[in-house]
């Protein structure tokens, strides 16, 4: 019997009972090249309300227990587990249609994104559970009133509606930013690959570290999950344009606060520059993307190159160049096969809907070139790969439809304005790449068609080694893209996290902006028993300071300054030329001087705690020092920040150097690493 894909629901596996499948039979899955019957699917009597209900309160206090940090170790032990496990997963891929190398892009780019979440988390947010968005505000003189903008976990759930074409990175590079900005998920994977996705969660829910409630599963149809939706839930959706405007026009979106984020069809472009003629780096590079963005998953990829944009004079020497390329290299066959370069597409129904797509882009005026054959029986999704040629580059066909495989069609232009108004003839794109070794000519399109893209990339000589490719979506950067690519981003760094949080501005006393915050604002209660380097991670409280005894600057020290360091600047050299400039009385101190001499009136210098000073941030010099001022420094503890995995911490330090007359000299912050417990006196 065909086995019935489980759920995971409620941290436990769930599959329908034999009654609701004799009622609602399940979907069955079948390999993509020899059409055997892999699994079937069905969520049939499954309780998705009571799902994410359970997300919304286990998941969610699970979740809120955590900080950033320790959220961010739990993704990358995640990733270790399904590293140490991936050739499992690998076996599975197969029956997708994809190759090694698809499987690696699927499942190994997947796994990428966890560990680049992981590191992320923990060098760019506090390990705390409230995000600081931009800096403080002053809304009154004395300072009694500030504001600021705070990121908090919005209080629902995230739903994934996942794409068939990357079964296991679609579910993780949605479920890393969801999880560390605290949110619980549940997966819904489409039913073509869902036992590759089902497998993958089996895994992380293997390791024992999976918090209560922060993962669910449901392999099979959730067409209600709308009507169980509500304000603080996330809906984040991959697939077709059309299903996604359906969605998009719920109640539950419209007017019931549920955000909808659609990442949709693209008719990606990929446009050649006139200065790359055959032979040139730019040339080859461009026609080697081609092709790949062709044959990579079968074409079955949203970043996919659909629109070669190339001068008209190369039009010929590019449609040459590809198809000896696809000749010498490409492959077509069973994925177990080594010699196979390029796999099956997901299902014999995808094969058919492409070739439903090619058939209407040849009637709008596409010429086709090569390919337009499909591969054994009726029951494997082979396909060829096809390139056509639009002799009117303009034709509405070529800029609307999407045949979602192993396609891609030529276009010619003659200027560069051309160019860019057939790349945005796609109504908005995921990514356009650009190879070219003329900067003017990249910079005049650049400008021209970003505000249509969501990533641009430039190929030339210099970096075409090193460059990831066209269709490949990093973490750090942005995926998403306006327009028909659906108007939302994912990735991108710590913007993709934001995605799940709420950006609240907070007004108040520095005291209560403090306690909200966990970060010490200047106002705010502070603390003077003992020297804040002398107390360990442990005993250190947030404002915690010191501030120092004053300290004369000297014409002598400044001279001296001069001569030791070689910064002989006439501001701090000549009497007269110093005076004669709008912003000094004289001679002054160098503003380096002035922070020497400040480590020195707050340092504690015995062995301790503090194990070493790693910077300064936001530093700025206000008030200019004459010889004869006296300087003093206040240095409050501002920030505590364990490392989960370390023995020590960071902790940010705000420091103010004033003068005798009270007049704020120089603002900075201080950064240290210090010991989570005491260290023995040497």
């Amino acid at each position: 019997m065909t086995r019935t894909l489980q759920s995971y629901i409620h941290d436990a596996w769930w599959q329908p009972s034999a009654s609701d499948l004799a009622a609602e039979p399940a979907v069955n899955i079948r390999d993509a090249t020899t059409g055997e019957v892999v699994a079937g699917v069905s969520t049939a009597g499954l309780d998705l309300r009571a799902a994410m209900e359970y997300a919304r309160t286990t998941g969610q206090a699970s979740l809120s227990a955590l900080t950033f940090h320790e959220r961010a170790v739990l993704l990358k032990q995640f990733a270790l587990a399904l590293t140490e496990r991936k050739a499992e997963l690998y076996a599975l891929s197969t029956h997708t249609g994809a190759t090694a190398a698809d499987s690696w892009v699927d499942i190994d780019g997947g796994i990428g994104v966890l560990f680049s979440y992981a590191s992320k988390g923990r060098r760019e947010l506090p390990n705390a559970r409230v995000e600081l968005d931009g800096p403080v505000e002053v809304l009154a003189k004395d300072g009694s009133f500030l504001g600021r903008h705070i990121r908090t976990t919005l209080p629902g759930v995230a739903v994934q509606i996942n794409a068939f074409n990357f079964p296991v990175w679609g579910a993780l590079e949605k479920l890393a930013p969801t999880f560390l900005a605290g949110m619980p998920t549940l997966i819904k994977p489409a039913t073509p690959g869902a036992y590759l996705t089902e497998h993958a969660v089996r895994i992380l829910v293997d390791t024992g570290l999976l918090p209560a409630g922060s993962v669910q599963l449901a392999t099979g149809a959730i067409r209600e999950v709308l009507t169980h939706s509500r304000l603080g839930d996330v809906i984040a959706f991959t697939g077709s344009a059309s299903t996604a405007e359906t969605l998009s026009q719920h109640p539950a979106v419209r007017t019931g606060g549920v955000r909808f984020g659609a990442e949709t069809d693209s008719i990606n472009a990929s446009v050649l520059g006139p200065d790359a003629e055959p032979g040139t780096p730019e040339f080859d590079g461009y026609v080697r993307q081609l092709v790949t963005e062709m044959t990579s998953k079968a074409g079955q990829k949203c970043t996919a190159i659909r629109r070669a944009i190339v001068p008209k004079a190369l039009a010929d020497a590019v449609a040459e160049a590809v198809i000896a390329r696809i000749a010498a290299t490409v492959v077509v066959g069973d994925p177990r096969d080594e010699t196979t370069t390029m796999g099956a597409l997901a299902s014999t129904e995808q094969r058919a809907e492409v070739l439903r797509q090619v058939h209407r882009l040849v009637a709008g005026g596409g010429r086709v070139l090569l390919g337009a054959g499909q591969l054994d029986d009726e029951h494997s999704a082979f396909l060829t790969p096809i390139l056509l040629r639009f002799d009117d580059p303009h034709a509405d066909r070529v800029h609307d439809t999407e045949a979602f495989g192993p396609v891609s069609s030529i276009l010619a232009y003659d200027s560069d304005a051309e160019a860019a108004a057939l790349v945005n003839r796609g109504g908005g794109s995921l990514v356009t790449s650009v190879a070219s070794a003329d900067p003017e000519f990249v910079a005049r399109l650049t400008g021209r068609i970003a505000p249509g893209n969501g990533r641009i990339l430039i190929l030339d000589r210099t970096c075409a080694r090193a460059s990831t490719g066209h269709g490949s979506p990093l973490p750090s950067l942005v995926h998403g893209g306006p327009g028909r690519a659906g108007g939302s981003e994912e990735l991108g760094g710590m913007r993709a996290v934001f995605h799940y949080m709420q950006r609240t501005a907070i007004q108040g006393s520095p005291e209560m902006l403090t306690a909200i915050t966990g970060v010490w604002h200047p106002g705010a209660a502070t603390s003077a028993d003992v020297h804040p380097f002398r107390k360990s991670l442990a005993e250190l409280r947030i404002g915690d300071q010191v501030v120092s005894e004053p300290r004369e600057v000297t014409l002598d020290d400044i001279t001296h300054f001069a001569e030791f360091t070689g910064d002989t600047f006439y501001a701090h050299t000549d009497e007269e030329a110093a005076a004669a400039n709008p912003f000094f009385p004289g001679r002054i101190a160098h503003g380096y001087l002035l922070l020497s001499f400040a480590a020195g009136l707050f340092v504690a210098p015995e062995p301790g705690p503090v194990l070493a000073n790693y910077g300064l941030e936001s530093l700025r010099f206000i008030t200019p020092v004459s010889p004869g001022d006296r300087v003093r420094v206040a240095l409050t503890a501002k920030q505590i920040i364990p490392r989960e995995t370390d023995d020590y911490g960071e902790v940010r330090w705000d420091a103010v150097l004033t003068n005798q007359r009270n007049d704020t000299v120089a603002t900075y912050d201080v950064l240290t690493l210090v010991a989570k417990s005491a260290t023995p006196a040497a």
